[in-house]
């Protein structure tokens, strides 16, 4: 890892070929959902089942490792847990697996509260 990107990193920035910020507000992840990127739900398979975003993709943190074949590599991803914890987690490996992957700080209560969907 390059010095600049070990800088991006611990201030914030985005790493090499990267264009996502690591974590993100909902309203900035409604933008992107609505402009293509992909919505993974990493909770776990209770929690889905209680509501979760329409479009989401649902793989559950402890399966992350089967999330790229649900993905298509080039479109940016935004990580959906139920506070921003999980999330953080699968976005950070989704990175080193190459994807542009970024974390929605607040989960899937700041994704409704913003004015996303949920289907229960």
């Amino acid at each position: 890892m390059s010095l600049s990107s070990t800088l991006r990193r611990l201030f914030g920035g985005t790493d090499s070929g990267n264009t996502l910020r690591p974590t993100i507000d909902a309203v900035r992840a409604l933008e992107l959902v609505r402009d293509g990127a992909a919505l993974l739900d990493v909770r776990e398979r209770s929690e889905w089942n209680t509501g979760h975003a329409p479009q989401a993709v649902h793989v559950p943190l402890g399966e992350i490792e089967k999330a790229p074949r649900r993905l298509t590599q080039g479109t940016p991803v935004v990580v959906m847990c139920a506070s921003g914890m999980r999330s953080r987690s699968a976005a950070k490996h989704l990175r080193t697996l190459g994807f542009d992957a970024t974390s929605l700080s607040g989960g899937i209560g700041a994704w409704q509260s913003a004015g996303g969907a949920v289907r229960r």
